[in-house]
């Protein structure tokens, strides 16, 4: 008989029950404490790798006898939200340590969010020629509504005849900066609505830039307020049509169009499409209040 173990660690998660057909589950990884640059993504590919050989040593030296140890809470395999779990290859859960009365169910049609087979794609990766690889997918985390890609890493153990499947994972945006225009908060900015996309001295992660990106939404006939900046600015056009005046000389803005505007230029926009005007604006060094003097 053939199992398959996959074990999920890096940020804290709550597991939800996995489900045949049109189920799910959500494999839960542990909560760093230290700041996410301090781990880096490399460094977590490298941890999670790490991980799973010595599962697999531990497999290929106990076999079945090892599985109890995947169960104790507290130790190395089961701490917080990180844990080993166990399936055979039909997808049926052998193993289940937060919760052993889930032990015996069919997982085998997992899917993520967008219906990708992920129990599959597992299996398929572990019982490749290489028996090892990792695999990606996207799943919200518990709270969030917004799928986060996840990476699992699969690798295949051998005892007494018998072939195990060890893995684990992690959500690649604890260890990445990002963000989703709609979890951007609007304020009101030289008179138009604005949202800090991206600033180095707004985060709790040590980007390593000194610019910042702010998103601009602006409706028909709208304008912003004439004002400049000790800094350049680029203006990106994501959508939409309009005017940028830099020193009162007209400059057309459409989709894709990118305005450098040189430091101490007056300048606004005027969105003079029939929708929409989204921009990006980018400074550098990033947007700092003593760097603009707003002109009423």
């Amino acid at each position: 008989m053939l199992f398959l173990i996959l074990g999920i660690s890096g940020c804290a998660q709550e597991e939800e029950q996995a489900q045949k057909g049109g189920t799910e589950e959500v494999f839960l990884v542990e909560n760093e404490s230290e700041p996410q640059s301090q781990v880096g993504l490399s460094a977590q590919k490298d941890s999670v790798a790490l991980k799973v050989s010595e599962a697999v040593d531990l497999v290929e030296e106990e076999g079945t006898e090892a599985f109890p140890e995947f169960r104790e809470e507290g130790g190395k395999w089961f701490r917080g939200y990180s844990y080993i779990f166990i399936w055979d290859t039909n997808g049926t859960r052998v193993v289940y340590p937060p919760d052993p009365s889930g032990e015996g169910e069919d997982v085998s049609g997992l899917t993520d969010i967008n219906g990708k087979p992920i129990g599959k794609l597992f299996i398929e990766t572990a019982l490749s020629e290489s028996g090892e690889g990792w695999v990606s997918y996207e799943w919200p985390k518990p709270g969030e509504t917004e799928p986060s890609t996840k990476y699992s890493f699969i690798k295949r153990a051998e005892f007494g005849g018998e072939t195990y499947l060890v893995g684990d994972g992690f959500y690649v945006e604890d260890y990445l900066f990002t963000r989703n225009i709609g979890d951007c908060e609007s304020i009101n900015a030289t008179g138009v609505s604005l949202c800090e996309f991206m600033h180095p001295g707004r985060t709790d992660t040590e980007l390593g830039v000194d610019y910042s990106i702010a998103y601009v939404l602006m409706e028909p006939g709208e304008k912003n307020l004439p004002h400049r900046l000790s800094n350049p600015e680029v203006h990106y056009v994501l959508e939409g049509s309009g005017t940028i005046y830099i020193d009162d000389v007209p400059v057309s803005l459409h989709e894709g169009k990118l305005v450098h505007v040189p430091a101490n230029e007056i300048q606004y926009v005027e969105n003079t499409g029939n929708s929409s005007l989204r921009l990006l604006l980018i400074d550098q060094p990033a947007w700092a209040e003593e760097n603009e003097e707003v002109l009423e």
